[in-house]
């Protein structure tokens, strides 16, 4: 039983990586950006 556990598994990531060959790598989540305060200047110059 154990030997079927690695030959799926074997087979799940050769299916994995001809995938990713094909349409390229799993698309990761853009990162959020974070806000950075800006001193609010007076415009009376």
């Amino acid at each position: 039983m154990d030997y079927i556990e690695k030959v799926l598994e074997k087979l799940k990531e050769w299916a994995r990586r001809v995938i990713e060959t094909l349409l390229g790598p799993e698309e990761e989540p853009e990162a959020e950006l974070i806000p950075i305060p800006i001193p609010v200047r007076d415009r009376r110059r």
